[in-house]
């Protein structure tokens, strides 16, 4: 007799979502599960991606808006970050955030799993970058991640496809490095040359990496299904899942087990919404740590303008080079842990204009052409990407004044930039001044924090051994319910100083084997 199979419905398909879709069914065990996937926004052609239009740069302030507030589409929730020094960017369909994203695609650091112990701030996770390192391998091979073997800054990879050229941008910035003594490298990038299209580079969103296997692999996605509540029984175990549909008709799916994938702001929202008697500060929280812990990268913005054209905008915007001299914790330095300098790539010729226009550096008239040429393709810009440590008082919450489409409430952030964050910004700010300077810039531009950098979203369901202290354990699963996993960046105990792509796609990776190999632990 065939053994019944084991129903997972997997909330979420942006990052997460696809590679823990796609490992679940692979394999020897993947016969034994039935996978759906339920995500609130659509499945969109790859082709209407801002980035892949000649017009992108109108459709990346549109339709494409990094804000979901601008946006205002469907598939979004409203987002009420007004008090909050930095608003925060997603992207609800089916690809998530990767259909947004520059491609930066670098690793966390040994240390970042270890910053209690060594520099006594945050906690240690549970795990290490050990336990991470094979599916590190596995993601970057499947996200065609390019980059540059031998870097010092971190132990030795596998699998990187040959690193994005540097252009006479980057190249500058590195011999500025370099006179300095300090480290650099080429972007950890993913993206990639078609055989059909050698001239431009394909950013790889989960949509041509994870998707088209796991769908292939029969896995089945249900688009436009907004998740509102997970429904638990008498036992408090998860029993499946209420969602609004494409028509607006409310629809129950049983499940043996749930994985949530909804980003460090989706997931605490669906936990808190669903609470009941015996859950009645939300699904999983007993802990009342679910939307505590928020992590937000602090970001710090340097521009240098130079006389020489450099064709700066030449390549991948996000995917030049990057420094990691100041990442690890320096006793002479008064703030803890540290930071990425990321190079960037000049912006396009629109995006040029309106920051131009909008800092009164530029004017329509006479004088646009040669005040616009003055600028575009002779600035570098440097981002400071600074690790958040985790605050009980950086938190997120059901905002019951403002609700998404199907009525189900928004979220309001609280968040405020500590004074280890504040030292950091300044500290890198004045550092990458420094490189710009050497590089030969004539005028130099800098701020932040910088607001609409809220991408990467972190701790909100915060992983660790004890259930006092945080929400799930190592592999995912949540201390108060058996068959309730979270694969996402809500589950992480840091954030670092890079990137979280990378990261929360070998967790997801590390979880879902754990399921393959033990489902037992998870079901009911």
């Amino acid at each position: 007799m065939r053994s019944k199979k084991i129903n997972i419905i997997i909330i979420g398909a942006g990052a997460s979502g696809a590679a823990a879709a796609w490992n679940l069914s692979e394999g020897e065990n993947k016969n034994k599960f039935k996978i759906t996937c339920l995500e609130q926004g659509p499945l969109l052609n790859k082709n209407s991606y801002s980035f892949n239009q000649n017009k992108w740069e109108i459709y990346k302030n549109k339709k494409f808006h990094i804000d979901p507030n601008v946006r205002k589409l469907k598939s979004d929730y409203p987002i009420n970050d007004k008090d909050s020094p930095i608003s925060i960017s997603n992207f609800n369909a089916v690809g998530g955030s990767t259909i947004l994203y520059s491609g930066h695609f670098p690793r966390f650091h040994p240390s970042d799993f270890k910053t209690k112990t060594l520099d006594n701030v945050g906690d240690d996770w549970p795990i290490n970058y050990k336990d991470l390192e094979p599916y590190y391998d596995t993601n970057d091979k499947i996200m065609k991640v390019s980059g540059l073997l031998g870097d010092p800054a971190y132990p030795s990879m596998k699998y990187l496809f040959p690193p994005i050229p540097l252009e006479p941008a980057g190249e500058l910035i590195g011999r500025s490095f370099n006179k300095l003594g300090w480290h650099w490298w080429p972007s950890y990038s993913a993206l990639f040359k078609e055989k059909k299209n050698r001239e431009n580079f394909t950013r790889s969103t989960v949509n041509v990496s994870y998707w088209p296997e796991a769908l292939r692999n029969g896995v089945k996605l249900k688009t436009n299904s907004r998740v509102i509540k997970i429904i638990t029984d008498d036992k408090k175990n998860a029993k499946g899942v209420i969602y609004i549909n494409r028509i607006k008709k409310k629809k129950f799916l049983k499940a043996n087990i749930i994985i949530l994938a909804c980003s460090g702001i989706g997931t605490p929202r669906i936990l808190l919404n669903s609470k009941n008697k015996k859950f009645p500060k939300g699904l999983a929280n007993s802990s009342g740590l679910v939307g505590k812990n928020l992590m937000l990268h602090p970001l710090g913005y340097v521009e240098g303008k130079f006389t020489k054209f450099l064709a700066s905008f030449r390549g991948p915007t996000g995917c030049c080079i990057a420094s990691q001299e100041f990442y690890e914790t320096k006793k002479k330095e008064k703030f803890k842990r540290g930071y990425t300098m990321q190079i960037l790539r000049g912006s396009g010729p629109l995006e040029t204009a309106m920051q131009l226009k909008k800092f009164n550096k530029l004017k329509f008239g006479k004088s646009f052409l040669k005040e616009f040429f003055g600028y575009y393709g002779k600035t570098i810009s440097i981002a400071i990407i600074c690790e958040d440590l985790p605050e009980k008082n950086n938190f997120v919450e059901l905002d019951y004044k403002n609700c998404d489409s199907s009525a189900m409430p928004g979220l309001k952030i609280h968040y405020k930039l500590s004074d280890n964050s504040k030292k950091m910004l300044v500290h890198g700010i004045l550092r990458a001044k420094k490189v710009l300077k050497l590089a030969g810039a004539k005028k130099i531009t800098a701020f932040g924090p910088v607001k609409h950098a809220g991408w990467h979203i972190m701790g909100t369901t915060k992983m660790g051994e004890d259930k006092k202290k945080s929400v799930v354990n190592q592999y995912g699963q949540t201390h108060d319910i058996k068959n309730l996993v979270i694969v996402d960046s809500s589950i992480f105990v840091t954030s670092s100083g890079v990137n979280i792509a990378s990261t929360l796609q070998a967790l997801a990776l590390k979880i879902t084997d754990h399921i393959k190999k033990f489902p037992e632990k998870y079901t009911i």
